[in-house]
C-alpha cells in the first residue's frame, strides 16, 4: 500500500498541470497579428491601435486575445547578444504592458535561422537568450518562421548526399531548441511553427512542444489561394486537437480583395478546420459585413468547440463540397460549400452524418433555426459561396 501510494503521489505530481492549470492552446489561439495587413511597415502605434480595436469592437469578448507583433520589430544584438528592437518599437515591454492592460495577451515573432524573412536578425545561437527576455516582456505567443534557416538546410543536404533525412532532422532539432528555452522559460508561451508544412510538422509538432504548426506556404487576399490552402487541409483531422492544432495561416476577412461570398467561404472553412483564427486586417477600417463574419458567435462555437475536433471532408463533386466537424453533445457542423462560378445547389444527406431521424438544424450565417429535418438539407449557394450548419437531436 505505501508504495502504491508513493507511485499515485507520484502521478499526481505529474499530472499536475492537466488538473490544477488551464491547458494551452486548449482550443484554436484566436486573436490578431500585424504581418497581412501592415507587413514590414508595422509600428508599436499600430499594434496599440489593434488592442483598441478589439477592445472597442467586441473582438476581445468574442475570444480575439492574442495581439501578435510579425516580423521586422528586431533592431540589432549588442556585444553580449541582447537583441535589442528597432526605432519602430522603442519598448517592447512597455507595449506588452499596454496588451495586457487591455485584458489581452501578446505575441511575438522570430525565426531558427540568422535571419527572418524580412532579414532581421533571427534566433540561431541565442535560442535561451531569446526566450528569456521574451518571458521577461510578458509575451504570450511565439511564431517561429523558418525562412533563412532553410539555407542551413541545404548546406546540410549537400554536404550528405546519402542521407535524404540530414535536412529535416536538422530542422526539427532547431525547432526542439526554442521549444525546450521556451518551457524553461516557466511562462506558458503559445508556441506556433511556421515551417509551411516542410516534412509534416503535425506529426512531430507536438514532440516538441508546439502548440500550432503551419500547413502550407503562406495565404493571400485571393479566392484562389485561399481555397487551395483550405481544401487541400482533407485528411489531417486526426493530428489536431487540444493543445496542438493545423494551421492553414491567417484570416483575410477585410483586406477588401475577396467578394463577401469568398470571404463566407473563408471563415466557414477554418471554423470547420478547428483552425487558429488570427485576424489581419486594418482593425480600425472594419465593415459591418466584416464584423459579420468574424464575430458570428455560432461561427466562433464551432472552431472553439471543447470537444477539440478538426472537422474533414465528407464528400467532393465537381465544384462542390460537404465537409463536417464533430462537436460537443453530439452535434455536427456542416459547411457547405460552391467553388463553381454559378448559382448551385449543395445538399447534405443528415443520415450520413449520424441523424438517421433526423435532427434540429440551425443556419449559421442567416443566424436563424431551420427547424426539425430529415433526408437532405439544400441550400441554394451563389458562386464561390457558403452555408454553414449546426446539426443537433
Amino acid at each position: 500500500m505505501r508504495l502504491f501510494a508513493s507511485l499515485f503521489c507520484t502521478f499526481l505530481l505529474s499530472a499536475a498541470p492537466a488538473f490544477g492549470q488551464t491547458q494551452l492552446a486548449a482550443t484554436p489561439p484566436m486573436g490578431w497579428n500585424s504581418w497581412n495587413h501592415f507587413a514590414n511597415h508595422v509600428t508599436d502605434a499600430d499594434v496599440r491601435s489593434a488592442a483598441d480595436e478589439l477592445v472597442s469592437t467586441g473582438m476581445r469578448d468574442a475570444g480575439y486575445v492574442y495581439v501578435n507583433v510579425d516580423d521586422t520589430w528586431q533592431g540589432e544584438r549588442d556585444a553580449q547578444g541582447v537583441l535589442h528592437t528597432n526605432d519602430r518599437f522603442p519598448d517592447m515591454k512597455a507595449l506588452a504592458d499596454y496588451v495586457h492592460s487591455k485584458g489581452l495577451k501578446f505575441g511575438i515573432y522570430s525565426g531558427p535561422g540568422e535571419k527572418t524573412c524580412g532579414g532581421y536578425a533571427g534566433s540561431l545561437g541565442h535560442e535561451a537568450q531569446d526566450a528569456k527576455m521574451y518571458a521577461a516582456w510578458g509575451v504570450d505567443f511565439l511564431k517561429y518562421d523558418l525562412c533563412s534557416f532553410q539555407d542551413n538546410m541545404h548546406k546540410v543536404e549537400a554536404e550528405h548526399p546519402n542521407d535524404p533525412e540530414a535536412a529535416n532532422k536538422l530542422m526539427i532539432a532547431a525547432y526542439r531548441k526554442m521549444g525546450d528555452a521556451l518551457k524553461a522559460t516557466g511562462r506558458p508561451i503559445v508556441y506556433s511553427l511556421c515551417q509551411y508544412g516542410v516534412d509534416q510538422p503535425w506529426k512531430w509538432g507536438p514532440g516538441l512542444g508546439a502548440n500550432m504548426w503551419r500547413t502550407t506556404d503562406d495565404i493571400n487576399d485571393s479566392y484562389g489561394r485561399m481555397i487551395a490552402i483550405g481544401f487541400s487541409q482533407a485528411g489531417l483531422s486526426k493530428y489536431a486537437g487540444p493543445g496542438h492544432w493545423n494551421d492553414p495561416d491567417m484570416l483575410e476577412i477585410g483586406n477588401g480583395k475577396m467578394s463577401y461570398d469568398e470571404y463566407k467561404t473563408h471563415m466557414s472553412l477554418w471554423v470547420i478546420l478547428a483552425a487558429p483564427l488570427l485576424a489581419g486586417n486594418d482593425l480600425s477600417k472594419m465593415t459591418d459585413a466584416d464584423k459579420s463574419l468574424l464575430m458570428n458567435k455560432d461561427a466562433i462555437a464551432i472552431d472553439q468547440d471543447s470537444l477539440g475536433k478538426q472537422g474533414d471532408r465528407l464528400y467532393e463533386s465537381g465544384d462542390l463540397d460537404v465537409w463536417t466537424k464533430p462537436l460537443s453533445g453530439g452535434r455536427v457542423a456542416v459547411g457547405l460549400f460552391n467553388r463553381s462560378w454559378s448559382v448551385r445547389d449543395v445538399s447534405v444527406d443528415l443520415a450520413a452524418i449520424g441523424f438517421r431521424s433526423g435532427g434540429n438544424v440551425r443556419d449559421v450565417w442567416e443566424k436563424k433555426d431551420l427547424g426539425h429535418r430529415s433526408g437532405n438539407v439544400v441550400r441554394r449557394l451563389p458562386k464561390h459561396g457558403a452555408a454553414l450548419l449546426i446539426v443537433s437531436r
